[in-house]
């Protein structure tokens, strides 16, 4: 799902981000055949390089269509409810013999309410097992209404300070940690995913707190995977015309991760690294 009211600035897929159609540019594919500014029907784009104007370009696509070279390409298209199930259908056997299913992630699938519980319901209807990926920051009424369909729920956890929180993701974790305690009730499985980003949240304090946190939530936490930084989404927000601001910051070493996940493990909780 397109969409999230949260900006993390590690974000590896920030053309989730925002609800509407974007064009992701690959500059190194350009031709600089001008087709696309001869197409393009809002004069969004400059005989410079033949770069976009962000603030005219509404998404429309058909740069992408025409341009022979493939240096273009439209990120997000409007799909009915139907159509989605239809793709999912197709691959009903891979997940009757694998144990898995269709998970909705994005961007926020609490941005769209009602086309993910509609897409979830349907899953169900036919069998297949459901998973929600979500950062947790919704009203409860929202949340409430999409775990309802899942059978999995992949709950996102950034920091535990809530200044840092806000300050790289551009929210406060208030609301989230608060929604974390009561889908902990909610008798669903439930695994904690938590992003590390060195010099952000990957110090001992941090893991130690987060680490109380989830073991005071009981027993529907399945396990915590910790995911660690690795930089896919720099190219990324070049292609979408956005500054990357996180450009110092590299992978956190392998002994470190196992340093966190040893602590992790002292509390008695099931670590995987990666997921």
């Amino acid at each position: 799902m397109k969409g999230c009211p949260l900006e993390c600035l590690w974000c590896d897929n920030p053309e989730s981000q925002r609800k509407i159609p974007e064009i992701v540019e690959f500059e190194e594919r350009c031709i600089g055949c001008g087709e696309c500014k001869r197409i393009c029907p809002s004069g969004a784009i400059t005989q410079t390089r033949w770069k976009i104007r962000r603030d005219v370009c509404t998404g429309c696509g058909k740069c992408a269509e025409i341009c022979p070279a493939k240096a273009r390409e439209l990120s997000g298209k409007v799909l009915t409810v139907k159509e989605v199930m239809k793709e999912i259908e197709k691959d009903v056997i891979i997940y009757r013999v694998s144990g898995g299913g269709v998970t909705v992630s994005g961007g926020e699938p609490g941005m769209q309410i009602s086309f993910v519980c509609e897409l979830l319901e349907g899953c169900q209807q036919r069998g297949i097992n459901t998973a929600v990926e979500t950062s947790g920051y919704m009203s409860w009424n929202n949340l409430l209404k999409i775990v309802q369909f899942a059978d999995l729920v992949l709950y996102d956890l950034k920091c535990m300070d809530s200044i840092k929180h806000k300050l790289f993701t551009g929210v406060s974790n208030g609301l989230i940690l608060e929604n974390a305690r009561k889908i902990a009730k909610e008798n669903k499985a439930i695994i904690i995913r938590v992003p590390i980003i060195s010099t952000y949240n990957d110090d001992l304090e941090n893991i130690r707190e987060l680490a109380e946190f989830v073991k005071d939530l009981g027993t529907n936490i399945r396990e915590i995977h910790l995911l660690p930084y690795h930089g896919l989404g720099v190219s990324k927000f070049k292609r979408l015309g956005r500054e990357y601001q996180l450009k110092n910051i590299k992978s956190p070493a392998k002994d470190h991760i196992e340093k966190l996940r040893g602590l992790l493990d002292s509390y008695g909780l099931r670590v995987q690294v990666g997921g």
